[in-house]
């Protein structure tokens, strides 16, 4: 698939973005994080403004975007739509969740009720858009039990190192905290490297055989349907060379998980202020990781149009 960078930003601010709210309505409910004023307008700010700027980068590649607001209406059937339902949704909680925090400089009551529906409501919308992509049975690198887990789990992780480098930046992080977001990385990168494994080893089921229904023999093309390229092949036939792709697999494990995992661990052993700096060093690392992975994620998935191309 071709790679628009408008949807590789989205789905990787985005993915932070809803990964530090949630962190931070369900810290803050529990009383974990103090009703400072400066920790909550930088949080908030930081969480909301990533998914701000990741949903507005997302009527990027639309060919109409005055008319991105009439995908509301098909949330009975699309992804898509209940996708933007529920980051609009979300957006109530959150911003109830932000007033009670940074103007009232409180988080009981019904602003911590706020923080925790900000949270389920995060998590849903991560969970729409990973549908997005893991219902699309025409494209079997997505349409696996790989896709959805991950944009969890991805989300999960890099809001956890944002939320360290937002703490510590105030001198208020943990070893606890810390301890905490290093597994998730981990756990990041093992499941990245599990869903490459699974990917690489995918045998597609459709064949020209099967959609012509001649199971004798072999089907070939005779003719190509066009003599140029064409919209199909540019945006479904996208392909990468196998060298490029093992150069962009290894640049995403070193910049999205084994650098943030090292300075992380390094933050375990300075004292404030360069434990800040080296939890923020980490947060920009994984961030610029993720946008590769997210690239790659679009890159070397294969829509099954292809075969009536001959590819």
């Amino acid at each position: 698939m071709h790679p628009a960078f408008s949807v590789v930003f989205f789905t990787t601010a985005t993915g932070a973005g809803y990964g530090l709210l949630a962190l931070l309505g369900v810290l803050g409910a529990a009383g974990l994080v103090s009703p400072d004023f400066w920790l909550g307008f930088v949080g908030m700010g930081l969480a909301l403004g990533l998914i701000s700027a990741g949903l507005l980068s997302s009527t990027g590649h639309l060919g109409r975007p005055e008319r991105a607001w009439r995908a509301f209406s098909q949330w009975r059937s699309s992804w898509l739509s209940r996708e933007g339902v529920a980051s609009v949704a979300t957006f109530i909680p959150a911003g109830l969740f932000g007033i009670g925090w940074v103007i009232l400089g409180r988080l009981d009551s019904w602003v911590a009720a706020a923080g925790v529906l900000a949270a389920i409501g995060a998590i849903v919308t991560v969970c729409m858009t990973g549908m997005i992509y893991a219902s699309l049975k025409p494209i079997a690198h997505w349409h696996s039990p790989y896709t959805l887990p991950g944009y969890l789990i991805f989300s999960a992780m890099s809001g956890s190192v944002l939320l360290n480098a937002v703490l510590q930046g105030f001198a208020l992080g943990s070893n606890i905290f810390l301890a905490f977001s290093v597994p998730l990385v981990l756990l990041g990168w093992i499941w990245k490297l599990a869903t490459w494994r699974y990917n690489d080893r995918l045998e597609t089921a459709t064949t020209a055989n099967t959609a012509t229904g001649l199971a004798g023999g072999t089907v070939r093309t005779l003719e190509w349907p066009h003599t140029e390229e064409n919209y199909l092949l540019k945006e479904m036939g996208f392909r990468i060379a196998r060298k490029h792709s093992a150069k962009l697999r290894r640049i995403t494990q070193a910049l999205a998980f084994a650098l943030p995992i090292l300075l992380l661990v390094a933050a375990f052993a300075f004292p404030w202020p360069l434990a800040a700096v080296l939890s923020a060093l980490a947060a920009v690392a994984q961030f610029a990781g993720m946008l590769v992975e997210r690239w790659l994620f679009f890159a070397e998935a294969k829509h099954t149009v292809t075969l009536y191309y001959g590819r």
